[in-house]
C-alpha cells in the first residue's frame, strides 16, 4: 500500500509542476501581450494559447488538489454520522467519482484521437488541440489513482 501511495503522490506532484509551469506561461504571455499592445505590436493568438494553457492548468492540477484535499467540502450532511458511516459515504462517493473519471478520461482519449486524425487546429496560431485533450485524458486516469489511494487510506483508517 505504501508503494502505491508513494507512486500516486509522485505522479501528482510531477503533474503539479506541469500545471504550475503552464500557469507561469499564461501569466507571462498575458503580461507581454498587454505591454506589447501599448506599443502597437500585440502577440497574435494570445487568446487561444491562454485557453489551451488554462485547460492544462486545470487538468494537471486536479490530482494534487484532490490528493491534498484542497477542494471544497460540503460535509454538513454527514458531520453527525459515526466514523463507520462517514467511511462508507466517503468510499461510495470515491467509487462514483472513479467511474465518472474513467468515462471522462476514456472519452477524452477517443476525442483526442479524432482531433489528431482530423488535424484540428486553432484558428490563429494553428496549434493542434489533440495534445491538450490527450493530456487531460491522462490526468483523469491519474485522478482515478488518487481516488483509489483515498479508498485505501479509508480502509486502513488513515484518512482524515
Amino acid at each position: 500500500m505504501e508503494v502505491f501511495l508513494s507512486i500516486v503522490q509522485r505522479l501528482s506532484r510531477y503533474m503539479q509542476w506541469i500545471a504550475g509551469g503552464a500557469l507561469i506561461f499564461i501569466m507571462l504571455l498575458t503580461v507581454a501581450d498587454v505591454a506589447l499592445r501599448l506599443c502597437g505590436r500585440p502577440i497574435v493568438g494570445t487568446y487561444e494559447m491562454v485557453g489551451l494553457g488554462g485547460a492544462v492548468v486545470i487538468g494537471f492540477a486536479l490530482p494534487i488538489t484532490s490528493l491534498l484535499r484542497c477542494h471544497i467540502f460540503v460535509d454538513f450532511f454527514i458531520q453527525n454520522f459515526s466514523t463507520f458511516w462517514k467511511g462508507v459515504f466517503d468510499v461510495g462517493t470515491r467509487t462514483v467519482c472513479f467511474g465518472l473519471f474513467v468515462l471522462i478520461g476514456y472519452n477524452l482519449l477517443l476525442y483526442a484521437g479524432e482531433l489528431y486524425r482530423s488535424g484540428e487546429v486553432t484558428a490563429t496560431r494553428q496549434l493542434p488541440f489533440y495534445p491538450v485533450a490527450f493530456g487531460i485524458g491522462f490526468c483523469c486516469f491519474i485522478q482515478c489513482l488518487v481516488l483509489i489511494a483515498d479508498v485505501m487510506k479509508i480502509a486502513g483508517g488513515r484518512y482524515e
